[in-house]
């Protein structure tokens, strides 16, 4: 037979062996959701068009961008679909598909599916048309919508998912404080860890670093404020609740403080209540720091170093911090308590019996403090320097979400001028209202300082402040006057923008007053009635001490200005206004008794070199006497009740010592007046002067050369020594060149 006949066995094929088997196809017992599964089982039969539709969707692939729009558009009507159905179903108590529906925002489901990202986003576009229909039983899905880690996805992603939290805030103002807790929250450093496990969605060529979310935070934020007018009232109590606690590490504190501060440059309704806030908690850490710095003796070689903190937690790679959080991954309670060190928990007798058991905590706080002030520093200096203010996100769609630093546009001068006197109002303000109240602070005070230096308007608004409180404020407490007196001696002593003028015209305003009180107290003496108890003369004590404060750095100033062919017999010539300092040094108030030993001294010191008074008599007579303030001519309080009024009263800090924080020093340097470059020269002074102090007894020397408590030049821990002898008291100047004349321990206080 012909091989190639029709008929012929070879064109028969052979069956495969083993019988015959229909094609079975194995399903999940409990499948999963899926939007295709959902379109396939729901498609009516009978229409043929939406089941070609729908496998044309699942199956072929799409070849042109109208096709793109069209299959993209019928499965969002998918979406809603099927949105509408799980809304519904809870409403009427069958939650299976509106269970489904929240399942697709699980954090965990996203990172497991690569595709998750695009899903998501038509999830949120198909729920930003139902927004109306949610209602309180729906709030589980708007929970895990807010929940959802959104800052570590795509820029596409993000976008949409910022439209979509705006419409929602606007329709449903209800979840506000949810939004905002969440937001808030995200600010802090510890947010980080909710991105470490996650993919990073840029790539490696663009890796996500905690700037990148931070930046999105912050669209997200503007974009709400320029939407909800009111939304600063509920903003504000959630950035206080969220401020990390004093004990939490150094890079908790800046980070959340420099998410503060770029929150005032696009809300500034906040701007001055999130200022106070952060001096609020600077001034925490320094008043503890000083109150425990005096228990503590200087350790050899220091504790501190300048490099503690060189990185930029904004610029860390999500994902690459490694140890950094290892010790943040716990509740608020380990967070607190994770800043301390070994010696806090362990007193055993391993440890240097010579070093206190919280020294390494105080220098941890003490490195906190310096961060803090210089990212305050660094914030004002940028207002000042830049005259750039962030541009405020807008609900504009063309706007993408931030994932580099923040655009920033140039305002005109007046502009600029604007924004830096609104500042520094609002820092007066902070200052009448809770720094000038703090008397243990020895370093938040300087953010005024620095910024009193960048105007001389600010300057003297400052010291005009400083006057009234201390003169005019009648309802002011009598503490509160004595810090006003202390900061305005201090203050004019030690700010070199301060000219010749204004430091005139405030030893002027102080000398009348003295003059005033002088005139008052001789008329009650004259007329023979009772004399008032010391508390009332604790101003003038407070006034006199400033005056002698200033003319000690200032005395150049103070003095007249003369021709060259003019002459004059009687020597230097003062300002008017300071003929009253000889009567105020011998009246029977007798303030070289009552004022600060360190001061009294330096002032004894310098008016003697300028042939200005001579106070060593006054000062040899107040040592031999049996009562204070009149050397037994007038007896008034006796011993015993002086010493507790010199302690609590008369003893006030001077706020503005020497400024030894490593890495915020620098904006204190160039504005700052030390001793050193206004002191007399004493090589012909200092054996004469020896002479002098040899019948004053140690107590005097002693409390005049007492050094600095605070940091040494290599950052560490600068403590006072108690046994230091009288023997190493210098000449002129040498006390207020390296020495705080702060509040100092019982045993360095003068006695009688």
């Amino acid at each position: 037979m012909d091989p190639h006949s029709t008929r012929s066995q070879f064109n028969q094929r052979t069956p495969k062996a083993g019988p015959y088997m229909p094609q079975i196809r194995y399903t999940d017992p409990s499948p999963k959701f899926s939007i295709e599964s959902y379109a396939k089982s729901k498609s009516p039969r009978p229409d043929c068009r939406a089941a070609d539709a729908i496998s044309l969707l699942i199956q072929r692939p799409i070849a042109t961008n109208s096709r793109v729009k069209q299959d993209e558009q019928f499965k969002k009507d998918m979406y809603i679909a099927f949105i509408n159905k799980a809304l519904q179903g809870k409403l009427d108590g069958q939650s299976k598909d509106f269970d489904d529906l929240v399942d697709q925002f699980n954090p965990r489901k996203a990172r497991e599916s690569a595709t998750s990202s695009s899903q998501l986003r038509l999830w949120i576009l198909a729920l930003s048309h139902v927004l109306s229909r949610l209602e309180r039983r729906h709030s589980p899905l708007v929970e895990a919508i807010v929940n959802l880690p959104w800052t570590t996805m795509d820029a596409t992603f993000v976008k949409t998912y910022t439209e979509f939290i705006g419409m929602l805030l606007s329709a449903r103002p209800e979840y506000l404080s949810l939004m905002l807790g969440r937001l808030t929250q995200g600010l802090t450093y510890q947010s980080g860890l909710q991105a470490l496990n996650a993919n990073g969605p840029e790539g490696s060529e663009s890796p996500l670093t905690r700037r990148v979310i931070y930046d999105r935070l912050h669209y997200l934020l503007g974009h709400l404020l320029s939407l909800i007018p009111t939304l600063p009232s509920t903003l504000q109590p959630l950035l206080v609740r969220n401020f990390p606690h004093k004990r939490q590490p150094q890079a908790a504190q800046v980070t959340y403080i420099r998410n503060l501060l770029r929150v005032t440059e696009y809300c500034s309704a906040l701007s001055d209540r999130i200022l106070a806030l952060i001096i609020d908690r600077a001034l925490q850490i320094d008043v503890e720091i000083q109150v425990e710095l005096e228990e503590l003796e200087e350790e050899e070689g220091g504790l501190g170093n300048a490099d503690v903190f060189e990185f930029d937690p904004f610029d860390v790679v999500v994902g690459q911090e490694g140890d950094e959080d290892s010790d943040e991954d716990g509740d608020e309670d380990e967070d607190s308590a994770s800043d301390f060190s070994s010696h806090d928990s362990d007193d055993s007798g391993d440890n240097n019996p010579d070093l206190p058991a919280n020294a390494q905590h105080i220098q941890d706080m003490v490195d906190k403090l310096d961060s803090i002030l210089k990212v305050v520093f660094d914030h004002f200096n940028r207002l000042h320097s830049t005259a750039e203010v962030t541009v405020s996100p807008r609900s504009d769609t063309s706007l993408s979400p931030p994932t580099s630093p923040r655009p920033s546009s140039p305002i005109s001068a007046e502009a600029g001028r604007a924004v830096r006197d609104a500042q520094f109002h609002a820092l007066l303000a902070i200052f009448d209202r809770t720094i000038i109240r703090t008397f243990k602070s020895r370093y938040t005070q300087f953010l005024i300082f620095w910024y009193s230096s960048l105007d001389p308007e600010f300057s003297d608004l400052f010291q005009g402040l400083l006057v009234e409180k201390a003169l005019l404020g009648q309802d002011v407490p009598a503490v509160t006057r004595a810090a006003a007196a202390s900061y305005i001696a201090s203050f004019v002593s030690r700010a070199q923008f301060v000219d010749r003028d204004a430091t005139r015209c405030v030893v002027g305003v102080l000398c009348t007053f003295l003059k005033s009180h002088l005139d008052a107290f001789d008329s009650v003496i004259q007329a023979g009635e009772e004399l008032p108890s010391m508390a009332h003369h604790s101003l003038f004590y407070a006034i006199a001490q400033a005056v002698f404060l200033i003319f000690c750095f200032r005395w150049r100033d103070l003095e007249e200005e003369f021709d060259e062919s003019e002459e004059y017999q009687s020597g230097k010539k003062w300002m008017s206004d300071l003929n009253v300092i000889q009567r105020v040094i011998t009246s029977p108030l007798n303030p070289l008794k009552a004022c600060s030993p360190n001061v009294v001294m330096q002032f004894a010191r310098v008016a003697k070199a300028t042939d200005f008074a001579y106070c060593y008599s006054i000062l040899e007579a107040n040592k031999r006497s049996e009562y204070n303030l009149n050397a037994g001519s007038i007896p008034i309080l006796p011993k015993v009740v002086n010493e507790e009024f010199l302690q609590t009263e008369l003893h006030t800090f001077f706020p503005f010592d020497p400024y030894k924080l490593p890495r915020s020093s620098s904006y204190i340097q160039g504005v700052y007046r030390d001793w050193a470059s206004v002191a007399i020269d004493e090589e012909d002074e200092e054996e004469e002067d020896a002479e002098e102090e040899d019948g004053l007894g140690d107590d005097y020397i002693l409390s005049s050369t007492i050094p600095d408590v605070g940091l040494t030049s290599t950052g560490g821990l600068g403590i006072p020594s108690h046994s230091r002898s009288s023997s190493d008291a210098g000449g002129l100047g040498e006390s207020f060149g390296g020495m705080s004349i702060s509040p100092q321990p019982q045993s360095v206080v003068m006695v009688s």
